[in-house]
């Protein structure tokens, strides 16, 4: 049986990712969290996790191979511009996402494995940002 470590280095050498419970995600989280926070879904992706929770994105970005440092990156929806998804194609293992940041020039992108519906992450994504 393989650690979760292991597991993660695994996956992300394979390029997968998947989704997470979204409970067990909030109780990992829940200093980070502001009162009346939830977290709504979550993707782990190798070792970094994307959170959406009804009030922002989180990106938590696990540093090093102890990752002993951790940067959580919160984006209040308000401030995404715009994103877009890349669907996999006959011969693409992956899907990608897009997310442009009010004053930033580069967009974020996060790969994902075939385990995430790119779709549904996308309607979750679409509809904190129209709202």
């Amino acid at each position: 049986m393989r650690g979760e470590d292991e597991m993660g280095i695994f996956d992300g050498l394979l390029g997968n990712s998947r989704e997470l419970n979204a409970e067990d995600v909030e109780q990992d989280m829940d200093r980070l969290l502001t009162m009346g926070e939830q977290v709504e879904k979550a993707y782990r992706i190798t070792r970094d996790l994307i959170i959406f929770t009804n009030k922002r994105l989180i990106l938590v970005d696990k540093e090093g191979m102890t990752a002993k440092k951790i940067e959580y990156l919160s984006i209040p929806y308000k401030n995404i511009t715009r994103f877009s998804i890349e669907a996999e194609g006959h011969f693409d293992l992956d899907a990608e996402l897009l997310i442009w940041i009010l004053g930033e020039e580069a967009p974020i992108q996060k790969q994902f494995g075939r385990s995430v519906d790119i779709y549904e992450l996308q309607s979750v994504l679409a509809y904190y940002v129209l709202k």
